[in-house]
């Protein structure tokens, strides 16, 4: 059996390594020596000067959700949703205002106002 790398994402620094998952060590960034932050298998990295994406990955991964998806081997399930703009962290952090849900639950619905049917 194979073993995959995971994204790991510098917020800071706006880059994104790919690393073996080790739990026994905390992987650093290069550049600025800042703990970096397991983004998962799927994270698509935003390019490094595009500030309002990376905006939204932060937000995503301060959260503590994970650009997940697909199983280990690639093949199945489709990546979940996750935000990928300001204005759709904003909407989505207004609705969970309003309804009093978890800001991570309703990050990760597709329609902010629709319940998730799993």
């Amino acid at each position: 059996m194979a073993s995959y790398k995971l994204h790991y994402a510098c917020l800071s620094c706006r880059v994104s390594f790919k690393r073996h998952a080790d739990p026994r060590r905390e992987h650093m960034c290069p550049n600025c020596s800042g703990p970096l932050t397991c983004a998962g298998h799927d994270f698509a990295p935003p390019r490094r000067r595009d500030v309002r994406k990376w905006a939204a990955v932060a937000a995503v991964l301060g959260e503590g959700l994970r650009y997940e998806g697909r199983t280990a081997c690639g093949c199945g399930k489709e990546p979940k949703y996750r935000p990928r703009t300001r204005a759709e962290v904003r909407v989505r952090r207004t609705v969970a205002a309003r309804e009093g849900l978890a800001l991570s639950e309703a990050l990760s619905r597709p329609d902010p106002l629709t319940p998730l049917m799993d």
